[in-house]
């Protein structure tokens, strides 16, 4: 029987991407469940949302107020049917597309292992937002024994038999440290391959900011002492 990965899709205010985005998901051709969770959206998502459910199979649940992107995650993964996992965000700056070789690679894998997507392995160059992240995976190195690129993609595929042995919190961004902190305390192995990334600006949507970084250093050492 062939492997089905879920596909959890947060959404939050994606007026102008999601109607580009989610088609692009369901067009992948690999044995999937796409659950999308709009997490609250204020704008006009929530009717395209509904424009696209009449033309796609995809489960949706709506959170009545915004949460952030770590609750909406973890209300996904209660749904999951798949033997895999990935997290994909609607907002255009991964290509779904990598998902599918990312499917291939873990499924040749062996015994407990995740497969993250990296935004910097093999490709040279330098940015704040890549000095950030630099900084928080080799943070997470340092604490847990890794020899990671990036630990803050969004794009981690992950067996769902881990869900019976990591515990996931985090209300926003720092379910991303959470989650890897948690499969490496628990025996996971961690591999990497090259994805594609195209950033957005803050004035095309992008929802972090620095207090998400200095909650993520905060969580790491949470979760090292315990």
């Amino acid at each position: 029987m062939e492997s089905k990965i879920s596909i959890i899709v947060p959404i939050y205010n994606e007026e102008r991407t999601v109607a580009i985005s989610l088609p692009r998901i369901f067009a992948l051709p690999l044995e999937k469940e796409v659950i999308v969770i709009d997490d609250g959206s204020s704008d006009k998502t929530p009717e395209i949302l509904a424009g696209l459910k009449s033309n796609y199979d995809f489960r949706l649940i709506s959170q009545p107020i915004n949460r952030g992107k770590g609750a909406a995650i973890r209300r996904g993964l209660e749904k999951i049917s798949g033997d895999y996992f990935i997290i994909c965000d609607a907002d255009i700056e991964y290509d779904p597309a990598d998902i599918v070789p990312m499917f291939k690679g873990i499924k040749e894998g062996a015994g407990r292992c995740a497969l993250y997507g990296s935004r910097f392995l093999d490709r040279p160059g330098s940015s704040f937002h890549r000095t950030i992240n630099g900084f928080l995976t080799g943070l997470t190195n340092l604490l847990f024994g890794s020899n990671l690129t990036d630990m803050e993609t969004c794009f981690k595929l992950i067996p769902a038999a881990a869900l019976k042995e990591i515990r996931l919190s985090g209300e926003r961004f720092e379910i991303e440290p959470i989650i890897t902190a948690q499969l490496l305390k628990n025996g996971y192995r961690i591999k990497e391959m090259p994805i594609s990334y195209n950033r957005r600006g803050y004035k095309d949507g992008k929802k972090i900011s620095p207090r998400d970084g200095l909650t993520a250093i905060l969580a790491l050492f949470k979760e090292r002492l315990n």
